[in-house]
């Protein structure tokens, strides 16, 4: 397969601002999908001892558009005015050993991302920086180096770190920086067969971990993220959740009601299941404070919920490519199609497909 970005040459320095051209009508920036530098691939290819890798790497191994940027930009071709905002694809870099090595992992791929950004502006938009959050102090380290020195506009993050949620307090310090850097806070799910379906049973089957797994894993996030007080500590956190919000739109009459009784109908002996910090707003209106993608293959209905409950302003467009059946295009054609279908006025439109995620990289893209 070729690729055009096999060795990054020195991170790309970071572009200075200048006045942007108006905005394009037919103008799409995919908020959501992944890539997988050559350098990067080849030290995913190369670590056979490492069990958790080896499912995820099977399942990227046979997509030659994460790693082939000529079959990539032929598949982007069939949609005019369309550029990506690319990130790291899975496995998580706090699979790789250890915390080490798993900071090599990111420090490499994000110089790759960059060097993938600077060279291609059309058909790159920007990336969001890779962090290994096994140790924290050097995430923000290279969180800080990411968008400070290589121009990223946000940063991915997974929905938990080797199975420990985000809202543990070691993770405080991050969440801190984030919100001082202002940037978009890419959220994607993670677990895989090892997360048995019942507890009697040691493994998922019919790989109801990734089908359904992934969506409870994307819901349990922001459930821990609201109740750990993260958004009451930083309201002006931009989390963009994956696949359309997950499921807190589609069970919002459940979330609200349901949780503004938290507690009262709790045994005693199981107050320490509900302790948490004080929060100064009904849960539901913190669950509303999230971004969405569209990134839900096909369900018009599903985004038409999405919409309704976050509002077309906090709905950015986004397809998850390049694991559609298609390998590349399909999920694109189905996001664009989905958005098309909604009853939209003009301008709300033109905010999903590009103009809310310029907003919330604030001048960062590039043009």
């Amino acid at each position: 397969m070729t690729d055009h970005a096999s060795t990054p040459t020195a991170p790309a320095p970071r572009r200075a601002a200048a006045a942007r051209p108006q905005q394009p009508v037919d103008e799409k920036i995919d908020a959501f999908c992944h890539i997988l530098p050559r350098i990067c691939a080849d030290r995913l290819f190369a670590l056979d001892d490492v069990p958790a890798l080896a499912n995820l790497r099977r399942r990227v191994m046979d997509i030659p558009a994460l790693v082939d940027l000529d079959v990539r930009f032929r598949q982007m071709d069939e949609f005019p005015g369309y550029r990506q905002l690319i990130n790291l694809a899975a496995p998580p870099a706090e699979d790789f050993g250890t915390p080490r090595s798993a900071a090599h992992y990111v420090r490499m791929a994000n110089d790759a991302l960059a060097d993938l950004t600077a060279r291609h502006p059309d058909r790159f938009a920007g990336f969001c920086a890779a962090v290994a959050l096994t140790d924290v102090d050097a995430a923000i380290a290279e969180l800080d180096r990411a968008v400070g020195e290589l121009g990223a506009v946000g940063v991915q993050i997974y929905t938990h770190v080797r199975g420990h949620p985000l809202d543990e307090h070691r993770f405080a310090p991050f969440w801190a920086r984030a919100a001082e850097l202002d940037v978009l806070v890419q959220v994607h799910p993670c677990r895989n067969a090892t997360w048995p379906d019942y507890p009697a049973e040691q493994r998922s089957r019919y790989e109801i971990w990734w089908t359904l797994g992934w969506e409870y894993d994307l819901s349990a996030f922001m459930a821990r993220v609201v109740f750990g007080g993260i958004l009451e500590r930083h309201p002006s956190l931009k989390l963009l959740i994956h696949h359309g919000g997950s499921m807190i739109p589609h069970f919002s009459g459940r979330i609200g009601p349901g949780w503004d009784q938290l507690g009262s109908r709790t045994p005693p002996e199981q107050q320490a299941d509900i302790e948490g910090p004080p929060l100064s707003k009904r849960p539901l209106d913190y669950f509303r404070m999230f971004y969405a993608d569209t990134a839900l293959f096909g369900a018009p209905h599903a985004l038409r919920c999405a919409l309704e409950f976050f509002g077309p302003e906090r709905v950015l467009f986004a397809s998850d490519s390049p694991y559609d059946p298609e390998k590349g295009p399909g999920y694109v054609r189905s996001s664009i199609a989905d958005v098309n279908r909604m009853d939209l006025a003009p301008h709300e439109r033109t905010a999903i497909f590009a103009g809310n995620l310029r907003r919330l990289t604030a001048g960062r893209l590039l043009d």
